[in-house]
């Protein structure tokens, strides 16, 4: 869903209606031309070592000063009461030597625009890179909003440490809201606490678009300024995506450049306007469109739970168009995965996944089960997932197949078995509804087509089949369908319509 205007290099990409949206998930390296396998290769020999031996060497500095810095501090001072003193002095000096250790790794940074120090927040994007640690060096050591995991990266954990992030613990339910509490807090304190640097896309692109912002950086309602970064070389050495080369890789290509180029640009500082203080997500939706027309670039409705999804997606070899991953997509986005919320009802109740055990559930009553509120957009969406007629009404033990089926299955074989072993039994096998029911999940095929299936298989006319049945049907019979199914999703991610 695109339309590329321009021409030669340059192309800017626009969302219209019918077309492939764009995957800002995928980035591809390699040296293709012998000009550039062989510079690599002499660099390789003659300033990689040298390149290394320098960044070693100051990051182990940088990392002695945050000890010094942080010494007699508790990890509760060091969330609630900014740095004074003689540690700001500490600060500083490990903010030159980080930079000097950015110069060495080769990097020229530009810097455009004016940062106003007096704005408490500032939002920068695209984000699309571990170099993007450079913006936070050159905002005087910004804080930042970073994963709680970062604190056990050796030698970097003490630097971030250092700058008192905002910390996000993403298995912890309630990370949400004490995330989007602290932001508040340090964007409307007093005390002299340092600015809080947020990327508020929440994961890693290739920067061909800005994909949804996250609202935790405009619920204080406070003044933003947007911090626009580009790297403009002529090999990508920087980007770092779901899918595509490694952090080792990307390391060594960028130490055996001669130079490489960042430029930071702040721009205006983004005053909210009444309705914008009163609704972060719109607030959120016009910052991100101001910065994506100063990048010359798209804005993609796509989050980092989408992200999640699309990578469940290839490992099962499932469409992203599925009943299963329809149904992951909105699970995820409602921390039911996180939770494990399915698997405890049936430990509590297997009598749930039995078909005496089906439970016809209004959507107050689905929501009730799931413990979420009525008000989530999300479970309302999960319901019309599962809903196939106009009662109102959902089976809920269909619903709690197709959970277990996605988020305990290992691959779409995998899952296939497992279907068998949820509604079958201890003998694992099928009635010819229930067959019917778990092949619809898997295979876009019309309901007679699956009943001719089940005819075929069950040869003796015992009314049900069994996994191994099937999987020998399927081999034989099926051929390069069931294999062509049965194949991981395109590489390509392609973005669903949001109205289903």
């Amino acid at each position: 869903m695109c339309t590329k205007l321009g021409s030669g290099e340059e192309t800017i990409t626009k969302p219209t209606a019918g077309a492939d949206l764009i995957n800002p998930f995928v980035h591809h390296l390699e040296l293709t031309t012998t000009y550039e396998k062989l510079k690599a290769a002499i660099l390789t020999v003659l300033v990689l070592p040298l390149r290394i031996f320098i960044i070693t060497s100051l990051l182990i500095c940088a990392w002695i000063l945050a000890c010094v810095g942080l010494y007699g501090l508790t990890d509760e001072e060091l969330r609630r009461k900014p740095l004074s003193g003689w540690r700001l002095a500490v600060k500083c000096m490990t903010k030159w030597t980080v930079m000097a250790c950015i110069w060495a790794f080769g990097f020229k940074v530009k810097v455009f625009g004016k940062r106003e120090s007096t704005v408490r927040i500032l939002t920068a994007a695209p984000h699309s890179s571990f170099f993007d640690v450079i913006p936070l060096v050159y905002c005087d050591g910004a804080s930042s909003v970073s994963r709680n995991e970062n604190t056990n990266i050796p030698i970097i954990g003490k630097l971030i440490n250092f700058t008192q992030p905002v910390y996000v613990w993403r298995d912890d339910p309630n990370s949400r809201q004490r995330t989007i509490q602290e932001i508040i807090d340090r964007a409307k304190s007093n005390e002299n606490w340092s600015q809080v640097l947020i990327f508020p896309e929440g994961t890693c692109t290739n920067r061909s678009c800005l994909i949804t912002f996250k609202p935790g950086a405009f619920y204080p309602g406070e003044p933003v300024q947007p911090v626009i970064l580009r790297y403009p070389n002529k090999l990508d050495t920087v980007t770092w995506t779901w899918e595509g080369p490694g952090v080792l890789k990307l390391l060594w290509l960028t130490l055996v450049q001669p130079q490489s180029n960042c430029e930071i640009e702040f721009l205006p500082v983004y005053h909210p306007r009444e309705d914008e203080k009163k609704d972060p997500k719109l607030y959120a939706q016009n910052v991100r469109q101001l910065m994506a027309n100063a990048l010359k670039i798209p804005t993609l409705d796509y989050t980092y739970d989408d992200c999640q999804l699309a990578a469940r997606a290839k490992k099962l070899g499932l469409e992203i168009h599925s009943p299963l991953l329809k149904t992951q997509k909105h699970r995820i986005r409602l921390g039911l995965s996180r939770k494990q919320i399915e698997e405890e009802l049936v430990k509590n109740d297997p009598d749930l996944l039995k078909p005496q055990g089906t439970k016809w559930l209004n959507f107050t009553e689905f929501a009730h089960y799931l413990s979420v509120p009525t008000t989530e957009p999300s479970v309302l969406e999960l319901f019309k997932v599962i809903s196939k007629d106009n009662t109102g009404r959902i089976d809920f033990r269909e619903y709690l197949i197709s959970a277990l089926l996605v988020s305990k299955g290992s691959s779409k074989e995998d899952m296939l078995h497992l279907s068998f072993q949820l509604c079958g039994g201890k003998e694992e096998r099928l009635n010819a509804e229930d067959f019917c029911f778990i092949m619809k999940l898997f295979f876009n095929t019309y309901n007679d087509e699956l009943q001719r299936w089940f005819r075929e298989i069950d040869i003796n006319d015992c009314g049900r089949v069994s996994y191994y049945d099937f999987e020998e049907y399927a081999s034989i019979k099926l051929g390069k369908i069931f294999k062509k199914k049965s194949n991981a999703f395109d590489e390509r991610i392609h973005l669903h319509d949001k109205k289903e």
